[in-house]
């Protein structure tokens, strides 16, 4: 028996970012990406986490199967981002982030978490693993989720 298709799905991609080496522009630059992405996120009901590594990005995004081509196409399409390679695609039964946009970067709070993942080698090399990528997203999410005295997610 064949499983149910779903049109639920999500994809795990990660790029180079084409950022401002100054750390004001920078941080200017990836704001503007998180107010972008929070209302296009919002009004295509796509939930995601994205992750920047050093001079990477690195995010899962999921929803319903046009919304997230779509999203991805946008992405590919952003300047900000070049060399951008899809890790996963696929169905998935239920979502596990809970925001439309979500972001880390390595701070002293998460770097055992970063450490952890140890994505950067992989990034540089080109072979980061989706499962890590994935893990990390999963990972921050519930790290920041307990910051906020929050102890499960009912998704």
């Amino acid at each position: 028996m064949r499983a149910k298709r779903t049109s639920l799905v999500h994809i795990i991609y990660f790029s180079r970012l084409n950022l401002s080496s100054d750390p004001a522009k920078r941080s200017e630059q990836i704001g503007e990406i998180g107010r972008t992405a929070q209302k296009k996120n919002e009004f295509a009901v796509i939930t995601s986490f994205l992750v920047i590594e050093g001079n990477f990005a690195c995010q899962v995004i999921e929803g319903e199967r046009t919304s997230v081509h779509e999203t991805f196409d946008r992405v590919s399409a952003d300047s900000r981002h070049r060399d951008v390679q899809i890790s996963e695609w696929r169905e998935i039964n239920k979502r596990e982030f809970v925001h439309s946009f979500k972001s880390a970067q390595r701070t002293s709070s998460n770097d055992t978490l970063f450490a952890k993942a140890n994505l950067l080698p992989m990034l540089q090399r080109g072979t980061p693993r989706a499962s890590a990528i994935h893990g990390l997203c999963l990972s921050l999410q519930s790290d920041t989720m307990a910051r906020q005295g929050i102890d499960h997610l009912f998704i």
